[in-house]
């Protein structure tokens, strides 16, 4: 739009509202002239009015003096368990456990080990419970984690083989791990993670009733055995499981396939052992 036309805008809004002299005809146009060329209300603003005193607010009627809301209850931060405390309820929990898939949603739900918070899966066990043979390793790593089963990752593969090796096939064994969740970093489980777990797993092992118990690797033997031996020294000989309830059970300690995969010159004392257990499971 042209200055003429901004003009005559401008000069017909006003036009429209009331009449102006000629000196309001040139303010008006030095108005045009210097870019006003809109009116921003349809009346116009005194700002040398004075401004309304502020509104006071309304005086209380009571002569207490105001106090402040009560904040809303919050509810207590939850007390830490103790480890005993965590132990017992463990125990109390996996004896109330009558089948396998009983234990498995009461060790699922169970919240006294802290390495639920920061697993992907809960990894309960794999295979056929009622056979002869249950493994029992220490704890899941990331590939089982991921897949929520034991044994799946490069040390689940030469498992596999180890087994084979045997005449046994993985669905005709039994596997599961002393801690259900994965350690972050794939550390190896506390000792107060695996006490809180162990009541469950020694429930696991009652029910299983397996003619042979082995324990795969030193984290997982010295849990069951109830051992301050290391795996080289636990490995190579017949052991004696005993469970707080029940009857003792034969078992055989064995190198875990991970340590095996970093020492492969000790796969000859694995393979012994194997031929101990098939031995043993032949005669029975």
């Amino acid at each position: 739009m042209t200055r003429r036309g901004k003009k005559l805008r401008l000069c017909y809004h006003f036009s429209m509202n009331e009449e102006f002299s000629g000196a309001e005809a040139a303010l008006l146009e030095w108005y045009v002239a210097a870019g006003a060329d809109e009116a921003i209300g349809d009346a116009p603003v005194d700002r040398f009015a004075p401004r309304p005193a502020p509104r006071k607010p309304p005086a209380s009627t009571s002569s207490a003096p105001l106090r402040p809301a009560p904040s809303p209850p919050q509810s207590p931060a939850p007390a830490l368990r103790s480890r005993e405390a965590n132990v017992q309820t463990a125990r109390e929990t996996a004896a109330a456990a009558a089948t396998l898939a009983e234990l498995r949603a009461a060790f699922e739900a169970f919240d006294g080990c802290p390495l639920k918070a920061t697993a992907t899966n809960f990894v309960f066990a794999d295979g056929r419970p009622g056979v002869p043979l249950m493994l029992v390793g220490e704890a899941p790593g990331a590939d089982e984690d991921r897949e929520g089963l034991p044994f799946v990752g490069a040390a689940g593969r030469l498992l596999d083989r180890m087994l084979e090796a045997i005449g046994i096939a993985r669905e005709d064994a039994y596997i599961s791990n002393i801690v259900p969740w994965r350690p972050p970093g794939n550390r190896n489980p506390t000792d107060s993670e695996i006490a809180a777990c162990l009541p469950f797993v020694e429930r696991h092992i009652e029910l299983a009733a397996p003619q042979i118990l082995v324990p795969i690797g030193g984290v997982s033997a010295k849990a069951l055995l109830r051992s301050r031996e290391g795996i080289l020294r636990l490995r190579g000989r017949w052991l004696i499981y005993r469970p707080p309830e029940g009857e003792p059970m034969t078992a055989r300690a064995l190198l875990h396939p991970a340590y095996l995969l970093r020492q492969p010159a000790q796969k000859k004392l694995a393979w012994r052992d194997l031929l101990e257990i098939r031995d043993r499971l032949d005669a029975n």
